[in-house]
Formats: structure tokens, sequence, C-alpha cells
């Protein structure tokens, strides 16, 4: 079937090629000769590789359909027997002298293709960096780094070599060498290390070693940079650790400042991205462990710092990712007593968290029921409080909305559940319309 709607589509753009000539000079027509077009792409081949079948295409049309899924020669529909394309030059060097040749009419000579990033090249690049790890070459294993980074910035291709090819383990295990000794004397090279590993997301291979206390300590310290990149860098890494492994989340609670500095960045962001991966790690941070010490010593400290506040007033209009990630560091930190009393005394908690309950995601509306589930089943307050507040904005009619369009079972309790507390107070209140967010200042 795809292949049926492959091809007429081909012969519809193939009809319209012969209708519109490629470059018109007055008269003179300049056509493109059939056996210089990709057959799936029926342009000007740039990169022109062979296939098993024997049919030449472009690589990157050929590669978007082996990356597809594809295992068979678009045009003989024959099952490939090798999926690595290998480059025509001798149709290059054709393509390159027509274009030559046709100059006049505004045809542009194709560049020469670089050699696309081979696994034999990367473990050559893997072996020198050890090399140099083990005599301390921290220059070497800099422009090596430097190297990586930029053969990955180069083409999705080559990223994809480097990833298939484990480089960010083996780059974790250079930064963690060299952060075991003086962080002021290896600086350049952890921090080109560092950008390296950024490029090269995600990558599990590299938690073994970027977990030790060692390189958690310099990652930590990168966070505090004044360099804008190095500290994007930094939170990127460390978000591609934290959540697959709790005892990481407790070990980055336990470094000296860790706390503070991702604070700064939610408070201070350096741009969005930044911004939910500090988002995710708080939230790892604040969900493991939950009756652990250090867990409460954590959450005392995000709370002492004012988290509770920013994230109610970064929810009136943050965009959906972040809104999710921000509810859910919230839904942590409000099951414990401090977020809770915080969460009571900011106008905007309920307000808001009835408001997200139907505006952004199901994950959103998860998060906000759980969060106001906390609060208004810890609510000591004589008067109802949140309770209260809860059916003034119109709490009561979105939770029966909830079950009735449907959610998941848990949600679906604690809807229910808040329901039951809800209606105690119903018939003492009036209504009043949800809280108009659009002109609302925030003090940051």
């Amino acid at each position: 079937m795809m292949i049926s709607t492959w091809r007429k589509r081909r012969a519809a753009r193939l009809a319209g090629k012969q209708l519109r000539p490629e470059c018109e000079t007055g008269d003179i027509e300049v056509t493109i000769p059939n056996h210089f077009r990709c057959p799936i792409s029926l342009e000007l081949m740039k990169d022109p590789v062979t296939m098993s079948s024997g049919i030449t295409y472009d690589r990157e049309s050929i590669e978007k359909w082996i990356e597809a899924g594809n295992a068979t020669c678009p045009m003989t529909n024959k099952v490939l027997r090798n999926l690595d394309p290998i480059p025509n030059h001798t149709i290059r060097k054709m393509i390159q002298d027509w274009c030559v040749a046709n100059i006049s009419y505004g045809i542009e000579r194709i560049p020469t293709p670089r050699i696309p990033l081979s696994s034999e090249a990367v473990l050559e690049i893997h072996s020198k960096i050890k090399t140099a790890c083990r005599k301390g070459d921290q220059a070497g294993c800099q422009n090596l780094a430097a190297k990586i980074k930029a053969l990955a910035k180069e083409s999705e291709r080559n990223k994809r070599c480097l990833v298939a090819t484990e480089t960010a383990g083996v780059l974790s295990s250079a930064f963690e060498e060299f952060s075991k000794a003086s962080f002021d004397d290896h600086v350049a090279v952890l921090e080109e290390i560092l950008s390296s590993l950024a490029v090269l997301l995600p990558h599990d291979k590299a938690s073994t070693y970027l977990g030790s206390d060692a390189s958690m300590d310099c990652v930590v310290l990168f966070l505090k940079s004044e360099d804008l990149s190095t500290r994007r860098n930094a939170v990127l890494v460390l978000k591609e650790l934290v959540p697959l492994d709790n005892r990481k989340a407790d070990m980055l609670s336990e470094t000296e400042g860790a706390v503070e500095v991702l604070f700064k960045l939610i408070k201070a962001p350096i741009c969005p991205t930044a911004t939910k991966a500090s988002l995710l790690i708080i939230y790892h941070m604040v969900m493991s462990s939950s009756s652990s010490p250090t867990n409460a010593k954590t959450i005392a400290t995000f709370v002492d710092l004012g988290l509770v506040s920013l994230l109610l007033e970064m929810l009136v209009d943050a965009e959906r990712s972040i809104c999710e990630k921000a509810l859910g560091v919230l839904d942590g930190i409000c099951d414990w007593d401090q977020g809770r009393e915080k969460a009571y005394n900011h106008a905007l908690t309920i307000p808001v968290l009835v408001r997200k309950i139907h505006r952004v995601s199901d994950l959103a509306m998860k998060f906000s029921v759980s969060i106001l589930f906390k609060l208004c089943m810890n609510e000591k307050r004589g008067n109802g409080g949140v309770l209260v507040e809860a059916i003034q904005r119109n709490g009561f009619e979105k939770l029966l909305v909830l079950l009735q369009v449907g959610c998941e079972e848990r949600t679906r309790e604690k809807a229910t559940q808040l329901l039951k507390l809800l209606n105690v107070y119903r018939s003492r209140v009036d209504c009043i319309d949800t809280v108009d967010f659009k002109n609302l200042k925030k003090p940051f």
C-alpha cells in the first residue's frame, strides 16, 4: 500500500516537473537529466549513493526511507540485502560537471559531500580519549571532546553513529577521571566534555560514571557558572541522570549548593529547555524516598527559598510542558506540612489548581486533583478554608465534569472523595467567577 501510494505521488510530481522546467532563460530551457534525479525526491541528487539493489538515490532521501522502517528498494520493491548506502562517486562527478557546464543558466555546482562518520573512526577516537586520560593529557582530551561535538553537530547521521557506539560513556568516564583531581586545574577539559555530552543527549550509559560523588560535585559547580551555556549544559546532563535512579536524586540533594542553584535556574530562567530540565530534576528530588531525612531537609530548603510561591506564579501563564512539571513538583511538596502551609497562605493556590483541571492536559489534571486532595484532606481551619474557596472557584462543578468525562482510577477516587468533602460546604457559599489571570502582574 505504501509503495503504491508513493508511486502515484512520484508520477504526479514527475508530471509536474515536465510542465515546469527547472530553469528558464529567454527561450532556452534547462532540464535535469533523469539519471541525475533521485527516484524518491525527483530532485537533483547532492550526495548520490547506490543500494544493494543497484539503484542510486540521494543519501538524505534513502536514509529517511530506511529510518521509516522500510527494508526494500523503493524502485524495485526487492528486499535490500545491505542497508548501508555506498557513495556513487561517478554519478556525483557527472552531476558536478553538468552543473559547471550549465552555470550560465543559474545552475550552482553541488559541493562534494563530506564522508559520513563511520563506527571505526569513532572507536579510534575512543581509544585516543582513553589514552589521553591515562596520561593525564587534558589538552589532548579537550581537543578530542571538541572534535566529537563538532562531528555530532555536523549531521544527524554522525550523531546517531556517536550515540550507537556509546561515545557518551567514554566521555563520561573521562569526565570522572579528571573530576577526581582539582576542579580548578581541569575546568577547561571538564567544561568541554560536559558540552559534548549535552550535544549527545540522551545517553543512559553515562549514568554509571557521572553519578559518582566527584562527577556530581563538578556538575553542580558548573551549574553555578557565570556562563549561561555552561549552566544549560550542566542542567541538561543532570536531567539525564536523576530520573534513572533515585539514589542519584538523593546524592544530588546531599551535594552542597545543588538545591539553591536549581531554584535559581527556575527563578532566573536561562531558556525554556533549561527551565523544564530544572523542574524535572527538582520533581525527582522531592519525590524520591519521601520519608527520608535527606528528603525532608530538601523539601524544607525549597520551601524556605520560596519555591511554592514561585511555582504558583509560574503556573498562571505557563505553557503545557512547564505547567505539567511545575504541578508535579508542587504535588510532591504538598506531601509535607511546611509545603501545604505555604500553599494555604497563597492567594493563587486554589484559583490556579481549579483552573488547570481541564485547561492543560490529562497529566496536569491528575496533578491538580492530587494537590487539591492533599490540601482539602489536611484542612484544619474551622471556616472550611480551601474547601470553601474551591467551591467558590467552581471546583465542585469541574470535578463533576471530570467524573463524567472519565479519568484514571486513582484520580477518579480522589475526585469522588473531594466531592464528598466539598458537598458539606456547598450549601453555605455562592460561586464566584474564576480569577482573570490576563492582567495579573507577577512580582518577578
